[in-house]
């Protein structure tokens, strides 16, 4: 039976290397379980379900420079253009894009301001009947609205009476999920929801309290910069991406187009910062277990280099290979186990700091542990391969005086 004593001698003999490789460890413990959450937690956000076809869908911006034109004609002429391209399914004037970060939101009442009521903050778009399809959403219960609903605005005077509202929103509102033909109000105006969409992410994926909370108004008030959303076939946005600069120009030429991008695309560029930070935290992590193994690894050969002669005599006295592979696995276990136990305390405090300073989601338990358990492994593994090399020190060598 191994015996435990000598090896604590072993390592109140050699302070400095044991005490090094401990903190070590804790501190990979503690930093790769918070990077491995916080890398699903953005895995998961990066993957999450939008309810758009992103790779069939494209917007682009119109910056008009000619005064001889009736704003408003000219976007409902832009629109039938647009629909009848071949590869088109629809195509819409709105004032927002989901999904790029940028849009309009407000908040949205049980009563009308300022008497006290239920509240809640949502994103808007404003857009004709044509918005839900080239959206592209589900309608889930009720009906889009009308051509007559559509509001067409030029100078703020008139506003809408009835919307469309995602079912996050409504569920707010009115948990028992009688919401339809309900009425909301934006400030003093009543809204009559006479639609309900299933799954429809808003123009902020980072904002949890609204992503999916939106409301679609039919509302059109075109002015010099304006805003398109196009959705197309199945594979065939790349070629009527290429047409519309010049379609758009054949209607009307003095006009400038802008932003033509694919709405994939916009969605790459708003979460490239998520992205390249789980990149860099994977790259961490791999960096700090590295080294860890490789700290394992040499102060295992050091302790060899060390330890020659007492390895030598035990050989000498009969101890087989196996019980010198033992006992710096186990002198390597204590090491581990016990940063492990400081390492685990340092990720739940670590987990805290985080999520009070940056807002990060409360650090998984579970993600402590397997990261407790894989360094482990990560460091029986690394100690095994010097331990063999001990074991196999001849005793007439290793016995030399030197």
């Amino acid at each position: 039976m191994l015996e435990i004593k000598p090896i604590f001698n072993a390592l109140l003999r050699s302070k400095v290397g044991a005490v090094l490789l401990l903190i070590q460890i804790a501190i990979t413990t503690a930093i790769v379980s918070n990077a491995a959450f916080i890398i699903n937690d953005r895995i998961e956000y990066l993957n999450q379900p939008t309810g758009y076809q992103e790779d069939n869908m494209f917007k682009f911006n119109v910056m008009m420079f000619g005064t001889d034109v009736d704003l408003i004609q000219q976007v409902e002429l832009d629109e039938a253009t647009l629909r009848q391209m071949p590869g088109v399914v629809n195509a819409v004037h709105i004032n927002a894009v989901p999904l790029t970060g940028g849009g309009s939101s407000t908040t949205f009442r049980l009563k009308p301001a300022p008497d006290k009521a239920k509240t809640d903050n949502a994103s808007y778009f404003e857009t004709d009947e044509h918005g839900l399809d080239t959206l592209g959403v589900e309608l889930i219960a009720g009906r889009n609205f009308t051509q007559d609903e559509v509001v067409i605005n030029r100078d703020f005077s008139k506003h809408p009476n009835v919307a469309l509202a995602t079912k996050a929103l409504m569920d707010e509102f009115f948990p028992d999920g009688d919401g339809l033909g309900k009425i909301l109000y934006m400030g003093d105006q009543p809204l009559k929801v006479v639609g309900i969409i299933g799954m429809m992410k808003g123009p902020w994926l980072k904002l949890e309290e609204r992503k999916d909370k939106s409301v679609i108004l039919p509302l059109l008030y075109p002015h010099k910069l304006q805003q398109f959303l196009v959705r197309t076939e199945p594979g065939q946005r790349a070629e009527v991406m290429k047409q519309i600069e010049s379609v758009m120009h054949q209607s009307y030429g003095k006009r400038v187009i802008q932003d033509l991008t694919g709405l994939d695309k916009k969605k790459a560029n708003y979460v490239a910062e998520d992205l390249l930070m789980m990149r860099m935290l994977v790259i961490l992590i791999s960096v700090l277990v590295l080294v860890t193994a490789l700290g394992i690894f040499g102060l295992t050969l050091f302790n060899i280099n060390k330890r020659t002669k007492q390895i030598g005599t035990r050989r000498a006295l009969g101890a087989r290979k196996s019980a010198i592979v033992k006992f710096f696995v186990v002198e390597n276990s204590i090491i581990c186990l016990a940063g492990l136990v400081l390492g685990v305390c340092g990720a739940v405090v670590l987990g805290q700091q985080l999520m009070t300073q940056y807002s990060v989601p409360a650090l998984s338990y579970e993600y402590v542990a397997i990261t407790a358990l894989g360094v482990f492994v990560m460091s029986l593994l690394a100690v095994i391969g010097p331990a063999k090399r001990a074991a196999n020190i001849a005793p007439s060598i290793a016995t030399r005086t030197i």
